[in-house]
């Protein structure tokens, strides 16, 4: 059979799923299903976008594809690269607070993360008047509008950045490999199918060992109900910072997140589950950015990360996940972040809150007020999805 290959990795990222270490109730098995479910629709599309002479862009990852601690507030898109080969970008800039361009040199692994050759934002590019850009990639020397293209150059990443899901806008993209622009691809064959079905299998069962693994390096090794000071994002991310951490909390616990509103463009935070993916950002308020977010009078936002309904604007919902991940980033940075700029963490009683939160009063939303905000979410989610 021409899919056998992929029916048998898909058999192998079961037994991926069903051994995860982290698995401790029939919510974390069952949300591993269905993470499983996600990336096998992730690398059939992956597999199909391995198009260098024709490429085009796929969303990497989504509401329904998730991996890899996916950011609530980002579309995320890539598109493969021959490094020998001169690439056209073209492109309108939406409204949305952040662009970037990033060139990377290969897949992530289980043992390891793609080292990026190169990575700016839209400033480099110089948008016209009306919104519209150009970019050019290639193995030629890198010049204003063109990015050299190293010998080992395998996908250009794209991520656009929302803050305010309610007034941005998204962008329009396009890449076209130069020398083929005009000419069509040749028609699909049997061994080429057979190839992308294999290529598939390969995508799916490294995706899942990658991002299992993932968390090891830069998670749990940290102690348990802390975040780290800011820090430069790995991975050549030259305009972004993060703090991370994790936490376990029990239902009568709550955790009180205290972050200075940044003069960064962009700041959000958001958990994740032990699948080291974004919870359901859609129809709860699982992530926040700074305009999203209640700001108290002296500049700070205290986020307040439970299970119970604390009735608080900037409530945090832990969706049934007693672990999992924590996450700020800053983007966009015109400056290095002092360890003042990130997160103070606290560990209270659900019932100590009022006592804690010194604007306690002011931050109270009603039930009302509550389904109007994840109203809100859901319908800019959903705007977004269609562009």
């Amino acid at each position: 059979m021409l899919t056998q290959p992929f029916a048998d990795a898909i058999a192998a990222a079961e037994q991926i799923i069903t051994e995860a270490p982290h698995i401790r109730t029939e919510q974390d098995l069952v949300e591993g299903y269905d993470y499983l479910a996600g990336s096998i629709r992730a690398a059939l599309q992956m597999a199909w976008a391995y198009e260098r002479d024709f490429p085009f862009f796929v969303q990497s990852t989504g509401p329904y594809t998730k991996m890899g601690l996916d950011n609530p507030d980002t579309l995320y898109f890539h598109a493969y690269l021959r490094p020998d080969a001169e690439y056209l970008v073209t492109g309108t800039r939406g409204t949305t607070r952040d662009l970037s361009f990033q060139v990377l040199n290969g897949n992530y692994s289980p043992v390891d993360v793609p080292d990026s050759e190169t990575a700016f934002d839209d400033r480099a590019l110089g948008v016209a008047a009306d919104g519209t850009y150009q970019l050019r990639l290639g193995p030629g020397e890198a010049r204003p509008g063109y990015v050299h293209l190293a010998p080992d150059s395998a996908m250009l990443v794209v991520r656009e950045v929302f803050s305010d899901w309610s007034t941005e806008k998204p962008g329009t993209l396009r890449i076209q490999r130069v020398d083929t622009i005009g000419d069509a691809p040749p028609p699909l064959t049997k061994d080429l199918l057979t190839k992308r079905y294999g290529i598939a299998g390969k995508m799916l069962l490294s995706r899942l060992k990658t991002f299992l693994a993932f968390p090891e390096w830069f998670y749990l090794n940290l102690p348990v109900n802390t975040m780290t000071e800011p820090r430069s994002t790995p991975g050549g991310l030259t305009t972004q910072f993060s703090s991370a951490g994790h936490y376990e909390l029990a239902d009568d616990q709550a955790m009180i997140i205290t972050v200075p509103k940044s003069d960064a463009p962009y700041q959000g935070f958001q958990l994740g589950s032990m699948w080291y993916l974004s919870l359901d950002y859609i129809n709860h308020q699982t992530s926040l950015t700074a305009d999203q977010a209640r700001v108290d009078p002296d500049g700070m936002i205290r986020l307040v990360v439970s299970e119970r309904d604390p009735g608080l604007a900037n409530w945090i919902e832990r969706t049934g996940h007693a672990r999992g991940y924590l996450q700020f980033r800053w983007q966009r940075l015109s400056r290095d972040l002092k360890p003042e700029d990130g997160p103070a963490v606290e560990i209270v009683t659900v019932d100590e809150l009022p006592t804690r939160l010194p604007y306690y009063e002011q931050a109270r939303v009603t039930p009302e007020e509550w389904k109007a905000r994840i109203a809100a979410r859901q319908v800019a989610v959903a705007e977004r999805m269609l562009g």
